[in-house]
């Protein structure tokens, strides 16, 4: 039953406009899902489902299936990140409000050794890293991503 829903939410939010977790509840149920508000939050998860600005309106996109291993993200980076700096070892993002969540998990799928971790806010990232040099080198691959 799992991977039939979860393959429905891929076709559901590649053909409409879902913005919240009660939209994607309300299309399943219509297909014939049975689905609560946790069901739906632990597919969102496993399916490392992201919400990005299209056209003044945010949604859920599936990633992105590249072999460059930030494809997944690259559409949450594109379109929000609005600045980024660094500073000693930290990196400081600044994203649209309500992505920088998306974009910290978008940074972590680049497994990059010398991030340590990072923290996100509702538009604001900070990046630890494991040097000056490293935290240089991080903001201008991830400004190269986000086409900055």
């Amino acid at each position: 039953m799992k991977p039939k829903r979860q393959e429905k939410i891929l076709e559901i939010i590649a053909n409409n406009n879902i913005e919240t977790q009660e939209d994607l509840i309300s299309a399943l149920r219509s297909e014939g899902f049975n689905a609560t508000q946790a069901t739906a939050s632990r597919d969102i998860r496993q399916l490392k489902l992201v919400k990005v600005l299209d056209n003044g309106v945010y949604k859920y996109v599936a990633p992105k299936n590249d072999n460059d291993k930030t494809g997944t993200y690259n559409h949450a980076l594109f379109s929000s990140i609005t600045d980024i700096k660094y500073a000693l070892n930290n990196v400081v993002i600044k994203t649209n409000p309500g992505l920088a969540q998306a974009v910290a998990a978008g940074i972590d799928t680049l497994h990059d050794v010398d991030i340590l971790g990072c923290v996100a806010g509702d538009d604001c990232i900070i990046l630890v890293s494991a040097s000056e040099e490293a935290s240089k080198n991080i903001t201008n691959k991830i400004s190269k991503i986000a086409g900055r």
